[in-house]
């Protein structure tokens, strides 16, 4: 393996996942523009993401980084065993076999961070999961590359795209660092730029989506087995990284971080690596699964924000009907009482008009196993 980088618009300035692959056939200046405003747009984004992120959370996260590893861990040892187990059991070819053990081998992108924000997710630990993962793949990507190639004897030196994985770093931790500081001095101020920088980044992926489509139209082919891997693989991933949070004793908070992490991949990093390492020819038979897994794991991510927002709304209407009808009881019960003390006080008066000897009462002795009114918590 070689670390080399070309000129190439995909290696330059290109920051996560949700820039969807570019097909060998788009216009340069269309490809360049695309490019350069979705890693500004993308820039942005991590930076009201960040205006979330607390630092003393963010600390105690590197001091115990119990959920970090447990998060490499699905990274880097789940997902390109998944990815091995894939192309054999589907008996691919060498070539796309590759495509699919690359994108298995890729850190986490950035779209983890935008679906961990909708489904009230751990922050802190998504964002800081995202850097180390992107760090960790300067050895990691060519480890794991290495042990499960071994036995396929390839031809092709594959690229390792070590300045791709730089940028991305870059235009990841420095928005976010920006986002914290904000957060930390104006902390009114980055709720609003929060609140706003979530709805951008919901429009931005369905842009980035339907453009990448766009421009890589070139790079569809009709082959229904990488399609279906690409359908199955980010399930894989979001499933067995939820099992595995929750064997570890991870809460329910850091189990639906760990789970979105697992499963969205950095599919521009991939792309960059088969570009350098491929023939044009090469890649039109390998391009097409990325790009069916960046819209794949994007239509899971909606489907898992879906789902958690009507598990919110259900469990919200069941706390309501709970409220309204220990308040009935309540009332019903203050209403009972009321009646009772009534009649008490009804007939303790008639007693007292009636002629004979009198009896000494103590009416708060009287009154309190019937008067006594109840609360409802």
């Amino acid at each position: 393996m070689r670390a080399n980088c070309s000129g190439s618009p995909a290696c330059a300035a290109n920051s996560s996942e949700e820039e969807l692959p570019v097909g060998p056939e788009a216009h340069g200046n269309l490809e360049l523009v695309f490019t350069v405003v979705s890693a500004v747009m993308m820039g942005l984004l991590m930076f009201s993401l960040g205006c979330s992120v607390e630092f003393q959370k963010l600390w105690a996260h590197i001091r115990r980084p119990w959920g970090i590893a447990v998060g490499l861990l699905c990274q880097f040892g789940l997902m390109p065993l998944t990815a091995y187990l894939l192309a054999i059991s589907f008996s691919l070819k060498p070539i796309q076999a590759i495509a699919v053990l690359v994108m298995g081998c890729c850190p986490g992108g950035t779209i983890s961070n935008i679906f961990t924000f909708w489904v009230e997710g751990d922050m802190d630990l998504s964002i800081t999961m995202t850097t180390c993962s992107t760090v960790a793949a300067l050895g990691m990507m060519p480890l794991c590359l290495y042990v499960y190639t071994l036995s396929w004897n390839l031809e092709q030196n594959l690229t390792i795209p070590y300045q791709n994985i730089g940028i991305t770093l870059v235009c990841l931790t420095i928005p976010v660092a920006f986002g914290i500081y904000v957060n930390y001095r104006w902390p009114k101020q980055s709720k609003i730029i929060l609140k706003i920088g979530a709805i951008v980044g919901g429009v931005l992926l369905l842009v980035v989506a339907v453009a990448g489509v766009v421009l890589a139209k070139g790079s569809w082919n009709s082959d229904i087995t990488l399609l279906t891997i690409s359908f199955i693989f980010p399930l894989i991933g979001h499933v067995t990284g939820f099992l595995l949070a929750l064997l570890t004793h991870q809460s329910w908070q850091r189990c639906r971080t760990i789970s979105l992490e697992t499963g969205a991949q950095n599919i521009q990093m991939c792309v960059t690596m088969l570009q350098l390492s491929f023939t044009t020819k090469q890649l039109v038979q390998m391009l097409s699964f990325p790009l069916a897994y960046g819209l794949f794991q994007l239509l899971d991510g909606f489907l898992i924000v879906a789902a958690y927002k009507m598990y919110k709304r259900r469990l919200k209407n069941e706390h309501r009907k709970k409220d309204t009808g220990c308040a009935e009881g309540c009332h019903k019960k203050k209403s009972a009482s009321l009646r009772e003390t009534s009649a008490f006080l009804e007939v303790n008066e008639e007693v007292a008009l009636t002629p004979g000897p009198s009896v000494p009462m103590d009416l708060h002795t009287a009154l309190e196993p019937s008067g006594h009114i109840s609360s409802c918590t």
